[in-house]
């Protein structure tokens, strides 16, 4: 990183981009702060030497090497040196897109986040000031770009608030997906599917609400409805009760109402409306 103090913030910022970085910069003797009306945009500090203490919402946190925190808007807190020398790296953002992205996310909450050593954050930071000393104003649409990927990888490998990150939670239940990928249309229960992964019902119900928000069954309503799409549109001549049996389904009018529901067309309107265009005309 730099030996230096380095900031870069837009006088002017792009409003309607769905998200714009407002500042960005590396701090080698991070300040105290105090902010009882908090920042007007998502705030992100993370500490890359020493210590700091960080308090908000009630709570006192520390802020060592490989942890940080994302704020939202207007959130009071209080942050300073718990020695000679704090370090930290921060980025601050809004856009019209902002809430919605960190919403779909599920990071729309103010949080810690911990073990951050493999979104290696300095490295992407560091490329953002970079691009900043040579493109100043111009850079904005590039920094966009960083920031978007910045959320997902912190999405991915960050551990929120002492849960397991999302590629710990991939790695957990990597076994099985890859399983369901080639038994999906055999008759299976929670309980093989636990039993496959040598776990609970329960704790596999859990492991697949925090990996994909869903139950283990509706995966695999899932899977069996994407195949059939497969399967609808690669062999037309198949029918459409027998793509039912093929994925899974035994009962003809429990898939069709199943897809229609999901994907707001029956299987044979999905067939005529995207079969189309698989279609090749021979002169």
């Amino acid at each position: 990183m730099y030996n230096r103090k380095v900031r870069y913030e837009y006088i002017t910022m792009e409003e309607s981009f769905p998200l714009f970085v407002e500042s960005v910069g590396y701090n080698p003797y991070e300040q105290d702060f105090n902010r009882p009306e908090g920042y007007p945009y998502y705030h992100w500090l993370q500490t890359v030497e020493g210590n700091g203490q960080f308090s908000f919402q009630g709570q006192d946190y520390i802020l060592s090497k490989g942890k940080g925190i994302l704020l939202k808007p207007y959130t009071p807190h209080v942050y300073y040196s718990l020695g000679k020398k704090w370090s930290t790296i921060y980025i601050t953002f809004g856009g019209k897109s902002a809430a919605s992205i960190l919403e779909a996310l599920n990071m729309k909450h103010s949080s810690i986040y911990t073990e951050l050593e493999d979104l290696q954050v300095e490295i992407m930071m560091q490329d953002m000031l970079q691009k900043m000393e040579s493109d100043s104003e111009f850079s904005k649409i590039d920094l966009s770009i960083y920031l978007y990927n910045f959320l997902l990888k912190l999405k991915k490998y960050g551990k929120m608030n002492s849960q397991p990150s999302l590629s710990y939670l991939y790695d957990k239940v990597r076994k099985i997906v890859e399983w369901l990928e080639v038994h999906y249309a055999e008759d299976i229960t929670l309980d093989e599917m636990a039993k496959k992964l040598s776990v609970s019902s329960q704790y596999l119900n859990k492991l697949f609400q925090k990996t994909f928000q869903v139950s283990p069954y509706t995966f695999l309503i899932q899977l069996r409805i994407r195949k059939a799409k497969e399967i609808l549109l690669q062999t037309p001549e198949v029918p459409v009760k027998n793509v039912a049996i093929l994925v899974g389904f035994n009962n003809l009018s429990y898939f069709i109402s199943t897809f229609k529901k999901r994907e707001g067309i029956t299987p044979k309107k999905y067939r005529d409306m995207y079969g189309k265009e698989n279609k090749v005309t021979v002169k």
